[in-house]
């Protein structure tokens, strides 16, 4: 654990220096991946970041606390989620039958020259392309005779080109010997560049870690949220800001908007982009999940925004992130492992983790990341750009190696999640979810407010107190 630590602390330029204690480990998933070991490292670099901000405010570091089977819990949260019912009783809800064919029919196919293809039908917009490519109906056996008729590459270029979503089932060997592979093996796992000059902006002394940062939060589904989430979670104003109607999974929306507020804003319509920029002036956090090129197209690139807002921390979260042939690619948890060898190694056939642990760890190192950036803004001033993703998570969880996890894996019990829940009353009813994980030695990590109602409040900021 402490080599994928000390990993991430040296994006800080500083190690360990004794206030880390990581407990537990692996195997504790049904999978030889360090899931949990790398979560929970993951988890304590964002502590040792909001240390760092805590120390600049008090002249204090706090001692930072992480169990291994409480960051298991973490990269699961959605699956904790539960809805009080008339008796009294929290229960979870299954996803609708549409939903779970959905996810059910996300998995890797034999291709017409002998390879995997994992197509991915995630959203309703995307899912009608990939049919469409395969001409076949929204079931698996129809889907695997749809790519059954396709080699490897002809159809993953043909996915690529209809700006929908896919991947080829790679070992990790091939990924690393591919350009994109190459490309990211050669970056940080986060990556902070500075991208604008700015004065430095100390952080407030009074309140928590992240008292008075303002955070724009444009992402969906699921690592975007995530970072977000763990913002707020130190006292960030969180504004999450979508259109209307754009398409939202419920469940997620749920576990991983607390401590947010939610407004809906149009790109598309100049009224409201016009909006969206005056919040951005003031601003000190810009999250995006969007395709690359897509925000640049109507304004909202990184460059633009760092000469709008001197200051601005731009975090972007994407699958393949930047630089390398795929980089314009969008994609999905389920996409990364595809491609970068985790299906490969699970099982024959290929097959996916039993967690979304990409999603969940790139939202993690989107906050860590968005936090160092802003401990340097605080001290030398400046612009910066924050790029965590999917695969370069995927990567950082190979390179921590393995265990052997043939005997039972009893896993986490009812028992052992129920101390970590929450009790929140949301406009969804009364629910009980997973809280904050990470234990501090003297604050304590929480969320201002339950997840609101997707656009239930108005655009703007805060007024201090």
């Amino acid at each position: 654990m402490k080599t994928a630590l000390n990993e991430l602390l040296q994006i800080r330029n500083r190690q360990d220096d004794g206030s880390v204690d990581i407990i537990g480990n692996d195997p504790i998933y049904p999978t030889n991946f360090k899931v949990a070991e790398t979560a929970a490292s993951v988890l304590a670099a964002t502590g040792v970041a909001v240390s760092d901000i805590w120390e600049m405010k008090t002249g204090r570091r706090q001692n930072v606390s992480v169990d291994t089977r409480h960051a298991a819990a973490a990269i699961n949260s959605h699956s904790y989620l539960q809805y009080r019912e008339p008796d009294g009783s929290y229960q979870a809800r299954p996803d609708s039958p549409l939903a779970q064919m959905a996810y059910d029919t996300v998995k890797a196919y034999p291709t017409k020259d002998g390879r995997w293809y994992l197509p991915h039908f995630g959203m309703r917009h995307l899912k009608a392309k990939v049919l469409n490519i395969l001409d076949c109906e929204m079931n698996m056996d129809s889907i695997a005779a749809g790519v059954a008729k396709w080699d490897a590459e002809e159809l993953d270029t043909a996915i690529a080109e209809a700006n929908t979503c896919g991947g080829i089932i790679r070992s990790e060997a091939e990924w690393l010997a591919h350009p994109h592979g190459q490309a990211l093996a050669a970056q940080a796992v986060v990556e902070i560049e500075k991208i604008g000059e700015s004065d430095p902006e100390p952080f407030p002394e009074d309140g928590p870690a992240l008292n008075g940062i303002k955070v724009l939060d444009l992402t969906r589904i699921l690592a975007g949220p995530v970072a977000a989430r763990t913002l707020a979670e130190h006292g960030a104003d969180v504004l999450m800001v979508a259109a209307k109607g754009i398409p939202q999974l419920k469940k997620f929306v749920i576990d991983l908007s607390h401590g947010k507020r939610s407004c809906y804003l149009d790109m598309n319509v100049a009224e409201e982009a016009a909006h969206l920029k005056e919040l951005i002036k003031v601003a000190d956090v810009f999250s995006q999940g969007y395709r690359p090129g897509v925000l640049e197209a109507r304004g909202f690139g990184p460059e633009e925004l760092a000469a709008h807002r001197p200051g601005l921390i731009y975090t972007s979260i994407n699958c393949y992130g930047s630089g390398g042939p795929f980089s314009d690619r969008g994609g999905w948890e389920q996409v990364a492992q595809s491609v970068t060898g985790i299906s490969h190694e699970v099982g024959n056939p290929p097959e996916l983790l039993p967690v979304f642990v990409c999603d969940y760890m790139t939202g993690y190192l989107g906050a860590y990341g968005t936090m160092l950036a802003l401990a340097k803004r605080a001290v030398d001033g400046g612009s910066y750009h924050v790029k965590v993703s999917l695969c370069q998570s995927a990567m950082f969880l190979q390179r921590q190696g393995r265990v052997n996890a043939s005997k039972p894996i009893v896993g986490l019990s009812d028992e052992e999640v129920a101390p970590l829940q929450l009790d929140s009353d949301t406009s969804y009813g009364q629910i009980r979810h997973l809280g904050p994980v990470v234990q501090f030695s003297e604050t304590i990590s929480k969320w201002s407010c339950p997840s609101p109602a997707l656009g239930g409040d108005t655009a703007e900021w805060l007024k201090a107190p």
